[in-house]
C-alpha cells in the first residue's frame, strides 16, 4: 500500500509550527528580561550610557560574526546610511528613553508602555502611508488607551519615568515605520547588525564626550553587574532577535505578533518575583487591557511588528 504524499508532509509542518511557537517564546522571554538585568546592572554601578554602550558593541561584534559564518551580504551603500541612520538615530533614542525610563519607575510598568507601540504603529501607517485605519484597529485603540491609563495610575513611577516610558513606545513606532519603507528586500540580520553598529558607534562617541568632560560612563563594579551586561548583549539582544525572526520565518508576521505578547508578561513577573515589585490590581487590568488590544489588533493583521527590536 503506497504510502499518502500527506503522511509526512502534515507531521513536518507541525513540528515546523511548533518550533516557530517555541522560538517566538524564547525572543519574547530573552526581551521581556532584559529590564530585569538592567536594574541589576544599574545596581552594581553601571549607568544608561555604559550599559547601552556595551551592548550595542557586543550586539554588533556578535551579529558581525552570524553574518560572516551565514554568509548575509550587506545591502548597497545607500541602504546601509540609511540603515544607519535608523539605529543612529531612532534606536539610539528608543534605547535610551526604555532604559533611562527604568531609573524613574518600575520596570513592569516600563515594559506595558512600551508595548503601546503596534497600536502607533497602526495610526502612523493610517497618517503617513495611507493605510486603511479599520475597526479593529480603532478598538485595539480603545482598549489600549484605557488600558495604559489604569497601568500608569496603577503603577510606581515618576511623571518622567512614564513619560520616557511612552516616548521610548512613540520612538520606536516612528521607527518601524521607516523600517517599512527602508527594510524590504534586505536580509533581517545584515538590518539589525547595521542598526547596532550604527548604535554602538553614536554610544561610543557619547562615551568619549563623557569621559573629556571628566563624566566616564559608569561601568559595574562586581562580575554580577558585568554578567547582567553581557546578557543584555547576547541574550536580551542577538539571541531575542534571531530567534525572533527564525520564529517569523515559521509562523508569519500575525501569530508572531501575537506570541510576542508574552513579553511583557515575562517582564511584568520577572519583576514581581526578581525585584518585588508589587503588581496592583488597576496595573493588572490595564496590562491586560493593553495585551488584549494588542492581540485584537494582531489577530486582524494590522500591526508592524515583525521589525521586533528593543
Amino acid at each position: 500500500m503506497t504510502a499518502s504524499p500527506f503522511s509526512t508532509a502534515v507531521p513536518g509542518r507541525v513540528r515546523d509550527k511548533f518550533a516557530g511557537v517555541l522560538l517566538i517564546a524564547v525572543s519574547a522571554s530573552a526581551f521581556g528580561a532584559m529590564a530585569i538585568f538592567a536594574r541589576f546592572a544599574y545596581a552594581a554601578g553601571a549607568d544608561v550610557y555604559g550599559l547601552l554602550a556595551v551592548r550595542f558593541v557586543l550586539a554588533s561584534v556578535a551579529l558581525a560574526l552570524v553574518m560572516r559564518w551565514r554568509g548575509v551580504r550587506l545591502p548597497g551603500w545607500r541602504r546601509v546610511a540609511a540603515l544607519g541612520a535608523m539605529g543612529g538615530i531612532g534606536y539610539v533614542g528608543q534605547s535610551f528613553c526604555f532604559f533611562m525610563a527604568l531609573n524613574h519607575a518600575q520596570a513592569s510598568l516600563v515594559a506595558l508602555l512600551l508595548y503601546l507601540y503596534p497600536v502607533f504603529v497602526t495610526v502612523m501607517a493610517a497618517v503617513f502611508l495611507k493605510e486603511k485605519l479599520t475597526g479593529a484597529a480603532v478598538t485595539a485603540l480603545v482598549l489600549c488607551s484605557v488600558g495604559a491609563g489604569l497601568t500608569v495610575g496603577g503603577g510606581e513611577g515618576s511623571a518622567l519615568g512614564i513619560g520616557l516610558g511612552l516616548a521610548s513606545a512613540l520612538i520606536y513606532s516612528v521607527y518601524i515605520v521607516v523600517g517599512a519603507r527602508l527594510t524590504p528586500g534586505v536580509d533581517p540580520r545584515a538590518t539589525t547588525t547595521v542598526v547596532c553598529v550604527a548604535a554602538s558607534v553614536v554610544y561610543l562617541v557619547i562615551a568619549a564626550i563623557r569621559v573629556r568632560a571628566g563624566v566616564p560612563p559608569g561601568m559595574p563594579a562586581d562580575a554580577g553587574g558585568w554578567l547582567a551586561l553581557v546578557a543584555i548583549a547576547l541574550l536580551s539582544t542577538v539571541v531575542a532577535i534571531l530567534t525572533f525572526f527564525a520564529g517569523l520565518q515559521r509562523l508569519g508576521a500575525a501569530r508572531a505578533s501575537m506570541l510576542s505578547t508574552l513579553e511583557p508578561v515575562v517582564t511584568v513577573v520577572l519583576a514581581a518575583l526578581l525585584l518585588g515589585e508589587q503588581i496592583g490590581m488597576a496595573q493588572a487590568i490595564g496590562g491586560g487591557l493593553i495585551l488584549a488590544g494588542v492581540l485584537w489588533l494582531t489577530r486582524k493583521g494590522t500591526t508592524g511588528a515583525d521589525h521586533q527590536q528593543n
